[in-house]
């Protein structure tokens, strides 16, 4: 038995299999859009989606952050263990919001990670403006639980980071390196239809979608 399973495998060794190439357009590939074209239709998608976009300055994310948040009267607030937001905290704690840190392990705190937080702010490692989609690069600081269990999502993009397509996007590091175990491609709120085929929002995951595009100074 081990000498006919010696014998395939040398010939599989052995054979050399070639593959013509797939012909491909580049045109569906890359697109020859500017700077403006690809924020016009990323924002177009995203909002077609139902997801709202705020575009700001650097200078006025943190107010943004707690306008939304106030707005859509959440109490709490899930960020990343070493989250980027300096300032916001203690704008946070004066609209009597309250910040969570994702720093421990979720099965000591899943009661109150999926009971008690109203939202979650995460960063993105770029996004994709043919399909309106932002791209999630999970760590140990921002598991994708935080995009995936609170209601309510808000997502921090830099305009700067925004590709016109998943082709340009994969073609750059870190993809051509080590991926993590899950990379997201988000492009609006959960949603899901039953056979009756009437659209649910926030069934398995956050039915508000909030985008804040940073704009290049």
């Amino acid at each position: 038995m081990n000498q006919a399973r010696d014998r395939i495998l040398q010939r599989l060794r052995q054979r050399q299999v070639t593959s013509a190439a797939m012909p491909t357009d580049p045109g569906v590939l890359l697109r020859d859009w500017d700077q403006a074209e690809c924020v016009k239709r990323f924002t177009h998608q995203l909002t077609t989606n139902h997801a709202d976009v705020f575009k700001v300055q650097q200078l006025e994310l943190e107010s943004t952050l707690v306008k939304i948040l106030t707005e859509r009267q959440a109490k709490t607030v899930l960020l990343g263990r070493n989250h980027p937001f300096k300032d916001l905290l203690p704008a946070l704690e004066r609209q009597n919001i309250r910040p969570m840190l994702y720093q421990d392990a979720v099965e000591q705190w899943q009661d109150t990670m999926f009971n008690d937080c109203d939202a979650a702010i995460t960063t993105t490692l770029g996004a994709i403006a043919e399909t309106g989609s932002l791209i999630l690069w999970p760590t140990a600081d921002e598991p994708r639980l935080m995009s995936l269990v609170p209601p309510l999502h808000i997502a921090i993009v830099s305009q700067s980071t925004l590709k016109a397509t998943f082709a340009q996007v994969i073609a750059e590091p870190p993809w051509q390196g080590r991926m993590p175990t899950n990379a997201l491609l988000i492009s609006g709120p959960s949603k899901t239809a039953d056979i009756e085929q009437t659209l649910v929002y926030g069934a398995h995951g956050p039915s508000e979608l909030v985008v804040v595009l940073i704009e290049d100074q």
